[in-house]
């Protein structure tokens, strides 16, 4: 399958999913993004010492955080974000599926959790090269898609 491909079937996805599907989807996705130790491999001149510390707070109350709280967790982090522009992709990505997750609780828009489906596939991609040509040829890469199928089928 096709990186594009790939893209239009969890698109397809997500817009067929049930709304228990697409919440339990979302809070096991964030999860294990977070989890992943994306940001743990981040430069100490990506956030200053409290958007770390906001950063270890949302991924400590993940599964518990309503939207407001992780907003408030969020917005510390934008306060500190130290790099201009270069800022570790691990830590795009950990960002970026946090973001997703608290604007999905905020606004229950599902393109939130599509995104949220393709910043997990990064973060595999991240551990794995993945070809674009043949995105799922890589095992991880392929138990992947196959977890974000099951969970929105559900």
């Amino acid at each position: 399958m096709r990186y594009d491909e790939c893209e239009a079937a969890i698109r397809q996805l997500v817009d067929a999913a049930d709304e228990d599907a697409l919440h339990a989807f979302g809070q096991a996705t964030v999860t294990r993004v977070l989890a992943a130790g994306l940001a743990d491999e981040a430069d100490e001149d990506d956030l200053d010492e409290d958007a770390r510390a906001a950063l270890t707070a949302a991924r400590e109350s993940i599964a518990t955080a309503d939207a407001t709280e992780l907003r408030g967790h969020l917005d510390r982090i934008d306060e500190g974000i130290l790099a201009d522009g270069d800022m570790d992709p691990g830590l795009v990505v950990a960002l970026s599926a946090l973001e997703h997750w608290t604007s999905y609780l905020e606004e229950h828009r599902r393109g939130e959790l599509y995104e949220l489906a393709i910043r997990s596939l990064e973060e595999v991609d991240h551990r794995v090269s993945a070809a674009l040509d043949d995105f799922l040829a890589e095992p991880e890469m392929a138990a992947e898609y196959a977890r974000i199928t099951q969970a929105l089928t559900a």
